[in-house]
Parts: C-alpha cells; sequence; structure tokens
C-alpha cells in the first residue's frame, strides 16, 4: 500500500517540504519518516508536526489536505508516484528527472521549474512559470511532461529546452518567452507576446491569437505530427475535438531577432 501523509496542521507561514520525495523516503521506517526535517519560516521541525504519516512505502505517496503553503514537494523526484488530493503550493517537482506527479486540485506558481523528465499533471489551473527556468537561468524545462487541465497564467515554458506542456484552458501572457525548443500546446485563447524571443521550438493554438510583428506567416498546412500528440492527449483525459483533428493551422516564424527558427500554428478552421 502506498505511503500516505494527511495534513493535520496548516502551516501559518510558508512550509519548505522537499523531503516530500520518494527518493528521500525510500529505505526508511515510519518513524524515519515522521522524523524527516522540514522548514515552517526559518525554522527546523519534524515532519510529523504538521503531517499524520501512515501506510508503508512502496514507491508510491498519497498526500492530502490542503497544501497551498507548502512549497519544494517532490523537488528532484527521480521515480515512483506522488498524488496530491488538493491544492499545492510553489515549485512543485522541481528539477524532477523521472516518475509521475498527480495534483487533484490548484498548483501555484513554479510548476515543474527546470524538469528533466517524469510527467506532472495539474487537474486544475496552475500558476505564473509553469515549467520555466529560474530568474537569470538560460535553461527550463529539459524533458518529460507537464499537462494542465485548466488554465496558466503568464510565462509558461519560458527558455524551455525540451519536452512538452500542454495547457487545457487559457494561458496567460509571454506564453514560451524565450524558448530555446520543446512543444507547448494550448487548447484555449493564448494571451499577448507568445513566442516573444523564441529560438526554436513550436507553440501549437486550437485559437486565433494576436502575434507579434516579429512573426511572418508562413503557409497554411496540416502537419501530420498533431495527429499523434493529439491522440496521446486524449489519452491523458483532455478533450480534443474532431475538427482539430482533422483541420489546417496557420504556421507563423519567428522570432525574426532570433532568426525565426522557431514557430506557431494557430488553428485555421471555422
Amino acid at each position: 500500500m502506498p505511503l500516505k501523509l494527511k495534513l493535520h496542521t496548516k502551516p501559518e507561514v510558508p512550509l519548505e517540504a522537499d523531503c516530500v520525495c520518494p527518493d528521500r523516503m525510500q529505505s526508511l521506517n515510519m518513524t524515519e519518516i515522521e522524523d524527516l526535517i522540514v522548514f515552517h519560516g526559518n525554522c527546523q521541525v519534524p515532519l510529523k508536526n504538521f503531517f499524520e504519516c501512515s501506510g508503508e512505502f512502496d514507491g508510491e505517496i498519497d498526500i492530502e489536505g490542503d497544501l497551498v503553503n507548502v512549497k519544494h514537494i517532490a523537488s528532484t523526484m527521480s521515480f515512483g508516484k506522488m498524488t496530491v488530493s488538493g491544492n499545492v503550493g510553489v515549485h512543485i517537482g522541481a528539477a524532477m528527472s523521472g516518475g509521475e506527479i498527480i495534483v487533484e486540485g490548484d498548483a501555484s506558481d513554479w510548476v515543474g521549474p527546470e524538469m528533466l523528465g517524469g510527467r506532472i499533471t495539474i487537474k486544475g489551473n496552475a500558476g505564473h512559470m509553469v515549467g520555466s527556468g529560474y530568474r537569470g537561468s538560460t535553461m527550463g524545462m529539459q524533458g518529460g511532461e507537464i499537462i494542465v487541465h485548466g488554465n496558466v497564467k503568464n510565462e509558461t515554458g519560458h527558455v524551455m529546452r525540451r519536452g512538452l506542456i500542454v495547457v487545457g484552458g487559457d494561458s496567460g501572457d509571454f506564453t514560451g518567452v524565450n524558448m530555446l525548443a520543446g512543444t507547448i500546446i494550448v487548447l484555449g485563447q493564448m494571451g499577448i507576446r507568445a513566442g516573444a524571443g523564441m529560438k526554436r521550438g513550436s507553440i501549437i493554438c486550437q485559437t486565433k491569437s494576436e502575434l507579434l510583428p516579429t512573426f511572418t506567416r508562413s503557409c497554411d498546412y496540416q502537419p501530420s505530427f498533431l495527429r499523434h500528440y493529439f491522440k496521446h492527449l486524449e489519452s491523458l483525459g483532455l478533450i480534443i475535438s474532431d475538427s482539430l483533428m482533422n483541420s489546417p493551422f496557420e504556421r507563423w516564424c519567428g522570432d525574426s531577432i532570433e532568426l525565426n527558427r522557431g514557430e506557431i500554428l494557430l488553428y485555421a478552421g471555422k
């Protein structure tokens, strides 16, 4: 059975809980898990001060409670599965390289920053900087998948290098800003300045959007690779319309300040 963590005391200030991770909890008995150190503000306290622990670690961790004030859960995770029944705070899955995280509620900012591999699924909405690099970094997400069923805010995929980000709803401004490579799919509306400064990579949007004047319209076409992406998204529980599956897309090349090697595909159907 999975290890179960239930929040019994809501932290008054942000709780840094990077120890809540399969890599940190494997081979530990229950007492050792309960005594793992978390940071409550600037104080070091044991995990049991906030979480009731039960079950037995078998590679899976189930967390229950409103974790909106709990950050760095599953940082550097490399294997296993984690399910969060509730909302979650910032930096979930930071620099993770493998395994799977499922959040049944909403997520705050910085979902999967500088992620290397694995999959993060957010069933609700997410905040700013999904799959992005930290401020000053030239490398964001480098592999894996981030699937957000709801909406996201600004700078999704900032300096993204590889991998896949899917937004089931709307995205905010600067989607794919300074993107180096990889793929971002938005099934709702995109905000302004999508692809600003992008060097390579693909941004695909189900709706028509206003693009920067540094993007040039190339052609209308039906890229065959999109059907494979959409079939994959359907298998993950996202709804893909038949019209989207079979309609052409407008291809825009940009950003011209970076030699027009990136592309934005906008739905061209009626």
